[in-house]
């Protein structure tokens, strides 16, 4: 009785415990991978590839997103702003919201579920099938070979993805605006125009490569010590999605309220 009750009180801990030792070493990893980043335009070709499986394979799902997001903003934001007379600021709101919180999340999210998903699956393949004991073998640094490539490819997919994304919803919020809703396009035009600056873009921008670095660093990592055979594949990348989505969500967070203390 009294060992399950120390058992009780003491799992939770351990539990804790094993978690910052996990991430310690997920840390030390990714900082010795660091060295390894100039190497990797050594293989242009490579990161080339790693770019189209990665960037342009989102650019669908990217696309159909951003529509319908900015379409059902405008919608939402039209029926408060009615009330007060002020429809001609949705266009400002619209732009402000999407360029620096819901584009750098919403093309992340869908990166996430697309391509860090099939990253860690295709990378726990490879462990469990010995291909990467194999490269290794064959004197070819496999963290360089495989890890570095797809992570730099996603730092540079990533912001094209989220300027690509507040595109189209600004665009379709324009339209439903305009077409839709009644709202005079030059006043919409004028708010945007005159309120919107070029730093609410990069705030986006810069959000948006820094998830790129975070959700490529956790897919990269889970799929390449995935073990358990095809189980441990599964694992591995509901693992690569869900951490890395928890991972957004806090980053967002402290990226933001650095943004707010430098008033940017």
């Amino acid at each position: 009785m009294i060992e399950l009750f120390f058992g009780l009180i003491g799992r939770p801990f351990l539990a804790m415990f094993e978690s910052i030792e996990r991430f310690g070493v997920f840390i030390l990893f990714q900082i010795r991978l660091l060295r390894l980043y100039p190497r990797a335009f050594k293989r242009p070709k490579l990161l080339l590839t790693q770019i189209d499986i990665i960037g342009l394979g989102c650019v669908g799902v990217v696309t159909l997103t951003g529509l319908f997001t900015g379409m059902v903003e405008a919608i939402q934001l039209y029926g408060g702003f009615h009330q007060f007379g002020m429809e001609s600021f949705i266009g400002y709101t619209i732009f402000l919201s999407i360029t620096k919180e819901l584009g750098p999340v919403f093309a992340s999210l869908m990166l996430i579920s697309r391509s860090i998903s099939a990253m860690a699956a295709e990378l726990g393949t490879m462990r469990v099938s010995e291909q990467i004991d194999a490269i290794d073998i064959l004197g070819v640094d496999s963290k360089e070979y495989l890890l570095v490539p797809r992570i730099l490819a996603t730092i540079i997919s990533l912001p094209l993805l989220v300027i690509w994304f507040d595109f189209v919803a600004v665009s379709s919020a324009y339209l439903i605006s305009t077409g839709a809703l009644g709202i005079n396009p030059v006043a919409y035009q004028d708010t945007v125009m005159r309120l919107g600056e070029f730093d609410d873009i990069m705030t986006g921008v810069i959000k948006a490569a820094t998830f790129g670095w975070i959700v490529s660093m956790i897919g990269s990592y889970i799929g390449f010590h995935t073990s358990g055979g095809a189980r441990g594949v599964g694992q591995s990348t509901i693992y690569a999605v869900v951490y890395s989505a928890v991972a957004i969500f806090v980053a967002n967070y402290f990226l933001s309220s650095l943004f707010l203390y430098l008033d940017w």
